[in-house]
């Protein structure tokens, strides 16, 4: 499977591009996890969006990547989310070092926070991820926040 990926910011993302990030979002995180909060939240506004398309064109997969002090002190990933057909794949583990790699890229080498689903924490301590304060809950679900150095 290839993905193509490009990394944007908000203001320079096409209308159909923005509509499909905005979709597979509420797919993923409002309906498949059934969990109604509000996505959009503005800080979209501020974020690069890192996009992967398949050959297609559709898109499969996407995160927000944020400098340090827009988010978290720290340089920040957040809403990484991958469309449920291309799940199990290693799409995830592209997805994150794409994510790392454009963070890297766009704000120089420094560490990196994140609010992660607790579920999630072993897939992010394969990143070099480690917990870094107690666990919290962020629109009814288990956070934990975590950071690489």
């Amino acid at each position: 499977m290839t993905i193509h990926w490009n990394c944007l910011p908000f203001d320079t993302l096409p209308p159909l591009i923005l509509y499909d990030m905005l979709r597979l979002r509420s797919e993923v995180f409002v309906v498949e996890q059934n969990c109604p909060y509000q996505d959009i939240d503005r800080r979209d506004l501020d974020a690069f969006h890192l996009l992967g398309h398949n050959e297609a064109g559709e898109l499969v997969a996407g995160a927000r990547l944020f400098g340090p002090g827009q988010y978290y002190e720290e340089a920040s990933i957040g809403r990484v989310v991958v469309a449920q057909p291309y799940r199990n794949y290693g799409l995830g583990r592209e997805l994150m070092r794409q994510a790392l790699a454009y963070s890297q890229a766009l704000f120089g080498p420094q560490p990196n926070k994140i609010g992660a689903q607790k579920y999630l924490e072993r897939f992010y301590n394969d990143f070099g991820y480690e917990q870094c304060g107690p666990l919290y809950i962020e629109d009814g679900i288990p956070h934990i926040p975590m950071r690489r150095a």
